[in-house]
């Protein structure tokens, strides 16, 4: 019998976590020193890309991307409508006008089907960026959604939060760890506790372009450079320039170097995290209950494992588990249906499928530290609580 909270996710932070921090506390730098350009290119190179721009959380990490992309007011956005509302809210916050795209059924991704409808509908270069997410740890198909790209004259933006360290294998048999952006032009992660690398907040932004990177970097610190390559003129070696209006979006030392720490552990929090998946999946196969789908080819990341209930029993199954220490989660009320996107026009019925998902989703319990007899509570929790209805369901 499990007597503490299981809650649907939770950070891991180990003696040598610890120590990296207490070790930049007594350094010379709490900001603005060496530990985050060192996180910056471990980063880079794990995922393989150029550039990596480390940022104080994921939601910064999307406003740059779009002030990066030059969004201006009017301007179309694409997302989905299955994500934190951080997603839209990015590019919202330059007034650019967000088109929701339905989720494919199977996946609860963006449905890159519905997307092409959607960019059929009007001229090309009428969509300014597209915001895809790698839901839950599944990774968009990016390179059919950068030939879309291509087709349709837009930029694209990978909400890759839930998924650093998954990967995917394009058409020509290669893996692509999601947040290379070969078939991107911006990618973005989250630093958030329940999240993968887990830095108490921060986010990172990568790309290959260094056009994009040089301007990320520039508008985290206040529109602010120092770079004598870049400076107007120059007075002397104190002199800097406030080339652009900027935000104060930097991160600490200290988060940096967790993360660093955090990231040595990626790998192990990846398989971990599919082994959890893979115990649940058996376990709760004869249950009128839909595990998460996946196909070959595909490492999913399992920042969540979300599972399908009927409708009727959702609330039932939410606050059974509640009632039992468990704390699942349902993720995510779909965006378009928040009050401040209604009073932008849209309504109930634009996203179906999203709406029908919303009804039946649930997130268990999926982090590396849940222990085996944790993870068999939950199981077991669940299945007596269908053992308990009168009719399966």
């Amino acid at each position: 019998m499990i007597s503490h909270p299981i809650p649907y996710g939770h950070q891991l932070i180990t003696d040598e976590d610890i120590q990296a921090v207490v070790e930049t506390l007594k350094s010379d730098y709490l900001t603005q020193g060496p530990r985050i350009p060192e996180f910056e290119l471990q980063f880079a190179n794990y995922l393989g890309c150029n550039y990596a721009c480390m940022v104080s959380n994921g939601t910064a990490a999307l406003h740059l991307c779009a002030m990066a992309l030059d969004i201006k007011p009017g301007d179309k956005v694409i997302t989905t409508p299955i994500t934190f509302v951080a997603s839209a809210n990015g590019f919202r916050y330059l007034g650019a006008d967000i088109v929701f795209c339905d989720i494919d059924p199977k996946t609860f991704l963006m449905d890159l089907d519905k997307l092409e409808t959607i960019l059929n509908a009007s001229p090309t270069g009428t969509y300014k960026a597209v915001v895809p997410v790698d839901f839950a740890g599944y990774p968009i198909d990016e390179e059919r959604l950068h030939k879309l790209a291509q087709q349709y004259g837009f930029a694209t933006v990978i909400d890759c939060c839930h998924a650093p360290g998954g990967s995917w294998t394009d058409s020509k048999g290669e893996t692509q760890k999601i947040g290379n952006c070969k078939y991107a032009d911006l990618s973005v992660f989250s630093f958030h506790p329940v999240k993968h690398i887990a830095a108490g907040e921060g986010g990172c932004i990568t790309t290959n372009r260094k056009d994009l990177y040089d301007k990320v970097a520039l508008y985290r610190t206040h529109g602010i450079t120092k770079d004598t390559n870049l400076l107007i003129k120059n007075d002397g070696g104190w002199y800097y320039e406030m080339q652009e209006l900027g935000y104060n979006y930097r991160i600490t030392e200290f988060q940096a170097a967790l993360a660093s720490s955090q990231l040595k552990r990626l790998d192990w929090s990846i398989e971990r995290r599919n082994e959890i998946a893979k115990k649940y999946d058996e376990a709760l196969d004869k249950l009128p209950i839909l595990i998460p789908y996946r196909q070959e080819g595909i490492t999913h990341a399992f920042h969540l494992y979300v599972v399908e209930v009927h409708p009727k029993r959702r609330k039932a199954l939410y606050d059974y588990l509640r009632e039992h220490q468990i704390f699942a989660q349902v993720l995510y009320i779909p965006a378009h249906t928040m009050p401040y996107y209604k009073s932008l026009g849209h309504k109930e019925g634009e996203c179906p499928v999203a709406e029908d998902y919303y009804t039946r989703c649930l997130a268990l319990p999926m982090y590396p530290s849940l222990t085996d007899e944790e993870q068999q509570y939950v199981i077991d929790t669940i299945w007596d609580f269908y053992s308990q209805l009168p009719t399966k369901g």
